[in-house]
């Protein structure tokens, strides 16, 4: 059985034979892994790291893969990419994330080339692979993005492992997944929407650490029709049942419900009345 080392010479293996890469750096561990990695083996001057700038991104997030790219000492471009001009991606049926990883790699790889750069790779892991329902995964691959971790056999607990190892600041940094995956399936995604959520889940969080409930999985879902449905780590469901007024808490939603079994990350898939057809 291999150990985290096999696997991260793996991923050494998948990376030194590249002459140069750009990362697809959203800002989470698992990109953040893949970008330490390719410095660690290629140097900093031979990687570039691109995160793309989108209503669908937190600002807050945008600032800290900023920092840690710096830190790094590579490279950092943020374009600017346009979910919103696709037609699918609005319409947010099963295969949203399609749509989204078409213009994130449409986007980067342009940006590659000026660069003089061939490998645009993505921070998909092993695990994301076998989740079944990943439909930006293929998106991504079919424009020629490719992934070292999955191909490397690394799960997220051997990324997480990694940067701890490495000792990465966002070793343990929460998911933190796009804005428009707070959006209902069938709700249709616009900026306002995102923003709205945005806020929500600033002022909630807000509210819970000024209430002595610091939260590390906090996601506000817009349900459509001005609902909202607020997960936070399953520990604290029962303190916030009991001492958030949710209503004031969540600016921007008429009705705000609190889901019982807490953070699920994906839990909006669950709504889908046929996710086999978007694997």
């Amino acid at each position: 059985m291999s150990t985290l080392d096999d696997r991260l010479a793996a991923l050494d293996a998948e990376l030194r034979p590249l002459p140069g890469v750009l990362v697809a750096f959203s800002g989470g561990v698992d990109s953040g892994v893949v970008l330490a990695a390719a410095v660690r083996v290629l140097g900093a001057d031979r990687v570039v790291a691109a995160t793309a700038v989108s209503p669908s991104l937190p600002a807050s997030e945008r600032d800290e893969a900023s920092g840690f790219a710096g830190s790094l000492g590579v490279r950092h471009e943020l374009p600017r990419t346009d979910e919103l001009s696709r037609a699918g991606y609005r319409a947010n049926a099963g295969d949203r994330c399609a749509f989204c990883k078409a213009e994130l790699v449409d986007v980067l790889a342009p940006l590659a080339a000026r660069l003089g750069i061939v490998d645009v790779v993505t921070g998909t892991n092993a695990d994301d692979l076998r989740a079944g329902f990943r439909p930006g995964i293929r998106a991504a691959a079919e424009r020629g993005a490719w992934a070292p971790l999955a191909r490397a056999g690394m799960t997220k607990d051997d990324v997480r492992a990694a940067a701890r190892r490495w000792e990465l600041p966002l070793a343990d940094k929460p998911a933190a997944a796009c804005l428009a995956s707070r959006i209902a399936y069938g709700v249709p995604v616009t900026a306002e929407g995102l923003a709205r959520v945005e806020r929500a889940e600033g002022a909630l969080r807000d509210a819970l650490t000024g209430a002595g409930l610091p939260v590390r999985d906090l996601r506000v879902r817009d349900l459509g029709g001005d609902v909202a449905r607020v997960e936070v780590d399953a520990v604290l469901v029962a303190a916030v049942a009991d001492g958030i007024d949710l209503a004031a808490a969540v600016p921007g939603f008429a009705r705000v419900e609190l889901d019982p079994r807490g953070f699920r990350s994906g839990s909006m898939n669950e709504l889908l009345p046929d996710p086999v057809r978007y694997r």
